[in-house]
């Protein structure tokens, strides 16, 4: 039991040393990542959310999720700047998203801003947020109860209102005292219009911005697809809770190293694009090097890796 909690800690110390040797390196890797985010916001933009992760085994007992499932679960802060991730946490499926927020956002510091879905809304950790500072934007429960304090600004466009509010629900005014802010809005989701209710700790943003942030939020579905479907986390080598986090590591190593390929060749395509071409090349004779950079281009012929002649053992002629 000792080793495998060591074997997991050293998957968390290794991928995360990897990552810091890239950004040392090159200290502009994904800085020019286009995120889709508002461009009048220029400080640190953090998206939280998680995705869940089918085993379909009944028979583990460290994953056991909803009878007769068994599932593991990413628990992710990505910079959406950069799309880069900046916390991970890889666990059973069993607890409650909100039950990792305070981990998760432990490391954001005063000015950043970050934006996650209703499941992880805890007054407690909200208002820990608010006391260090940092901006936060999330939707509202359908059972919030609070109180209209007064209008915030008149509604204007898709904003159908913008109030100040207090919260009224049991022990909730304890665990969150000072006045928030409630910005309705028609949002266009999938091609369509929904109406959506946000809340905030910020007073100062236009009530359209507050829309478009919690729309750039969305860009971490993204990344948990190209994660769980470019590099192809469905099939595991094994089941029991050390063989699925390596698995899972080893993926989100896969993708920075990618990430860090296409910076410093500066790739212009798609990432799953990427994946394919590299994949398709690795165990051939191929050039990498040339190879991506010829993509999208009618240059010379790809160059092939430099080898040997004939492969021989000692001793033999």
């Amino acid at each position: 039991m000792q080793i495998e909690i060591v074997i997991l800690i050293w998957q968390k110390m290794f991928f995360w040393s990897v990552f810091a040797e890239l950004k040392k390196s090159s200290p502009r890797f994904g800085l020019n990542h286009k995120a889709g985010i508002p461009y009048r916001f220029k400080r640190t933009i953090n998206a939280v959310d998680s995705s869940t992760i089918s085993l379909f085994a009944n028979c583990l007992d460290w994953a056991k999720h909803r009878r007769p499932k068994a599932a593991a679960k990413m628990h992710l802060r990505l910079n959406l700047q950069s799309f880069l991730p900046q916390c991970v946490i890889v666990k059973a499926a069993n607890t409650h998203d909100s039950t990792e927020a305070k981990e998760l956002c432990a490391t954001i510091s005063a000015g950043e801003i970050v934006v996650f879905d209703k499941a992880y809304v805890d007054f407690k950790h909200l208002s820990h947020l608010n006391n260090r500072q940092v901006f936060w934007v999330t939707r509202s429960k359908d059972n919030m109860s609070y109180e209209v304090v007064g209008q915030h600004t008149s509604p204007k466009g898709k904003i159908i209102r913008d109030d100040k509010i207090k919260l009224t629900g049991q022990n909730t005014p304890e665990h969150y005292s000072n006045e928030l802010r409630i910005v309705e809005a028609r949002v266009e989701v999938d091609g369509k219009e929904r109406i959506m209710i946000f809340i905030t700790n910020n007073f100062k943003w236009a009530p359209n911005s507050i829309a478009d942030l919690y729309k750039a939020r969305w860009g971490i579905e993204l990344f948990f697809k190209q994660i769980k479907q470019t590099l192809q986390i469905a099939d595991f080598l094994g089941y029991n809770e050390n063989a699925v986090k390596w698995q899972i590591w080893i993926a989100l190593l896969v993708y920075i190293l990618l990430r860090y390929i296409a910076h410093i060749k500066q790739w212009a395509f798609l990432f799953p694009r990427l994946f394919t071409i590299l994949r398709g090349v690795l165990w051939s004779l191929l050039d990498m090097d040339a190879v991506i950079s010829s993509c999208g281009t009618a240059g010379a012929p790809i160059k092939l890796r430099a080898a040997p002649d004939k492969a021989f053992l000692p001793g033999f002629s």
